[in-house]
Formats: structure tokens, sequence, C-alpha cells
């Protein structure tokens, strides 16, 4: 996820004029949605009909769903091989038909249904758009709150495994004082929320109803953490600095330096007197900006061009896997029957959610919607934790996270983890927030 490489982004949608033809279209889109996500979950009206009350919700799937998403993954209409004997051209064939296989046969998304109804989950409407949310509250008293959010192309599915870690510590290697309440929403336009039929919703306005949610839900004091979409939304939280929120984490930073990021736009070599770990972080930074930003590019031009991800379960999952090299290579070893920190149950999980959702397009329009150099400092003056992940599309020196965050309260780099390091390494993602919190409680 990344656009800033696309300075005339916002000069081009002016000159497309999609905010006239999403006017037009509003009515219809909206009803189509709400239809949507009605077939899939079960939302309790309050008492006096209080949109904004907060509103158990339940996911249920008819089966005609689950019957039809076989019949196409079934009916796919494959392309020849690659003409490589690699991952260049993109996803390859034989780990797309391994998906497949596997999606069409042995998946039951009943699985994750009952997993996601054992947990406490919401909705409540800010902004006039229904936000969903899972809320668990811990059984340790003092427990420190906490709103976790998630990216592109993930979803509240990348969280599950750090619910109990969190909110029961001491099942986990840690004690009582480590407890979490958890907080984690879906996007608007993913999942579950609500799916927004006008302009507007850009990562500040996110950050501005998660923070309306954490008031609603009578928090007076809390942290946030984030990565991809999540760190964008949790460092506008951070810059908004409601009293309520005391720090945050982040395990996908925006340190950037100016000059590293001009030379990358230009194509010029790493600037002299970069340390071991800055040069390594450039030049993973110039591998993703010349080989891994297509999606990137496509969604925040024309994110309304992808019918096809609406339309095909194997188009959808193709599109979604080939997001940065090393979370790519991750899951093609997954699907040849290796084991590594995901299963394929749970990569399944992820694609069957936005594919029951209908989000493939309306998540992709938060590209479109972002006017933020992302990774690019945004002078964050709260506490800010940083854990990196090595496999990350770019690993943040310590030099350009002390720079970037002049409030840097932990820094640390981990032994294995990529993009999606919540589902990739629940454990150690756990405790990285655990340390990070600690002098703030």
């Amino acid at each position: 996820m990344q656009n800033d490489i696309l300075p005339q982004t916002s000069s081009r949608r002016r000159f497309l004029g999609v905010a006239a033809a999403t006017a037009v279209a509003g009515a219809l889109s909206q009803l189509a949605f709400a239809e949507t996500n009605r077939a899939i979950t079960e939302v309790a009206s309050s008492a006096d009909g209080d949109k904004t009350a907060i509103r158990p919700l339940r996911v249920h799937a008819p089966q005609s769903q689950l019957d039809e998403l076989k019949r196409r993954i079934k009916a796919t209409r494959w392309p020849e091989r690659e003409t490589v004997a690699d991952a260049s051209q993109g996803v390859q064939l034989s780990t797309m038909q391994n998906l497949a296989r596997y999606w069409a046969t042995d998946y039951d998304w009943r699985r994750v249904e009952a997993r996601l109804n054992a947990l406490p989950q919401f909705v409540t409407e800010i902004d006039g758009l229904d936000i969903h949310f899972i809320h668990v509250r811990s059984k340790h008293p003092d427990a420190l709150p906490v709103i976790v959010t998630h990216g592109w192309p993930g979803s509240i599915v990348e969280q599950l495994k750090i619910v109990d870690p969190l909110t029961n510590p001491t099942a986990h290697g840690g004690t009582a004082s480590d407890a979490f309440d958890v907080v984690i929403p879906s996007l608007p336009g993913y999942g579950f929320s609500g799916k927004p039929a006008t302009t507007g919703w850009d990562p500040v306005r996110i950050a501005r109803a998660w923070v309306v949610l954490m008031k609603r839900l009578g928090y007076t004091r809390y942290v946030a953490q984030g990565g991809d979409w999540g760190n964008a939304v949790t460092e506008q939280m951070a810059l908004l600095a409601p009293p309520e929120l005391l720090g945050i984490h982040t395990n996908m930073p925006a340190t950037v330096p100016e000059n590293i990021a001009e030379a990358l736009k230009l194509g010029e070599p790493a600037p002299a007197g970069l340390s071991a770990d800055e040069k390594h972080a450039f030049d993973q930074l110039d591998y993703f900006y010349k080989h891994g930003l297509g999606y990137a590019l496509e969604m925040a031009n024309r994110p309304q061009t992808l019918y096809g991800i609406e339309d095909s379960p194997v188009g959808l999952a193709a599109w979604m896997l080939d997001h940065d090299a090393s979370s790519q290579a991750l899951i093609a070893r997954v699907f040849e029957g290796q084991s590594e920190g995901l299963s394929r149950d749970d990569i399944l999980d992820n694609v069957t959610l936005y594919w029951l959702t209908n989000t493939g397009i309306s998540s992709a329009r938060l590209y479109w919607e972002n006017k933020l150099n992302f990774f690019a400092p945004k002078h964050v003056a709260l506490p800010v934790a940083v854990s990196v992940f090595p496999d990350e599309i770019y690993a943040a020196p310590q030099s350009w996270a002390e720079k970037a965050y002049p409030n840097l309260i932990h820094y640390r780099r981990l032994p294995k983890g990529g993009h999606f390091a919540a589902w990739e390494q629940p454990q150690a993602f756990s405790e990285e927030l655990r340390v990070s919190f600690r002098s703030l409680r």
C-alpha cells in the first residue's frame, strides 16, 4: 500500500470528475451496498432506533452464497502459465491453482464464522456511516484500552490471533499488568463496516471517527496501533491529539527522509553516507517502487475499473496476494504445503471475507481518497513505539525513526515477520505491544 510517488494523483482526480459521477450514482449504490452486507450479517436494532447506539452484530453467510462461491472457483477460466520460472510476472499459475483447489474443496468458511461470532462484535453509526468493530474487554482490572487498525489487503482477520494474548496475557507469558481491552474496527468500505456512498473517507476522516468510537465506548485513556493503512490512520489520530490518546505503536512507520524520497522518485542511486541499515531500507524501497507498486497505482487512480475482482473469486485472490514480494512468496510456500506463519485457512479466511462482503472495489477506493505522502514523516509529537519486522516493505532504520518521531519510546528490530505482522507472528507482536506501552500505563 503506497502512493507517495504519485504527485499528480489529485489533479488527475479533479480532471476525471469522479466526485460528480459518485453523487449521481450514490442513492442506487448505497442501497446495493447495504443489501450486500445485510445478506451475511445480523445486526440488532436499538430500542429507540438510534443508529449511533452500540448494536451487536452476528455473522452468517447464506449457504447459497457459499455454494455460488465454490461454483465460480471451479468455473475459473485459467490463463497459460507464466513464461518465466519465478514470480517476476506476478502471482504464479501453480500458486493460484493450488489455492483454488483447496478453496473449492476443503476450505470451510463456517469455521472462521464461528470464531468471529465467539467474539463480541458491534456496529455503530459515526459520521453517517456504520462502523463495525470487535470489542473484547480484559478480565484483569485496569487493562489499557488499545484500538488496532488493519490495512489493505487485510481485515479484522489479521488481528484475531492477538486478541487473547492481549486481553488474557497471563495465559501467554505476560502478567496481569500487561492486559489490554482490545478494539478492532473494520475500515470504512472493508469487511462489515458500511461502504461510503460519497467521497471524503480518507485516513484523516477515519482517524476522527476512531476518536469518536473510543469516546463512545467510554474510554478516558487509551493507546492506538496500526500497520499499512492502519499506520496512516493511527498517525493521524496522534496528530489530532485527543487528550485521551496516550501514545501509538506502529509496525509500518512513516520515516523516509526527504532526500531519500527524492532520490527514489527520480530513480537516482542512494545518497552517499548511508549506514548499512539505511542503505538496506533504501534498496527495499527502490525495489518496491520499481517492481511492487502496480496495484497501488491502479487503485489510487482507477479503482472503479477493477470489476474483475468483484466478479471472479480467483481474480480477487490473485489481486490480494500480489501485495509485496515477501508476503507473496510466503503465501506461495504455504500453498505448496510448507509450514509458515500463515496457514491456507488464514489466507482464505481473509479473501473469503472480502468476497462475501463484496468489498474488492470499496476497499480499493481508500487509495483514491488518500492525499497523504504515506512514508513521509508526519511530525508526530505524542509518544511513539516502533517494531520493525525484517520482511516489511522496508525495515525502518532506528536513525530514521528517531528523526520522524521525536518522542520515540521504543524501537526494536524483530528477527522474523513481514507485512502482516500480527497475523504472521502474533506472539512476538503481542509482546511488542506489552513492552511498548508499559511506560504509559
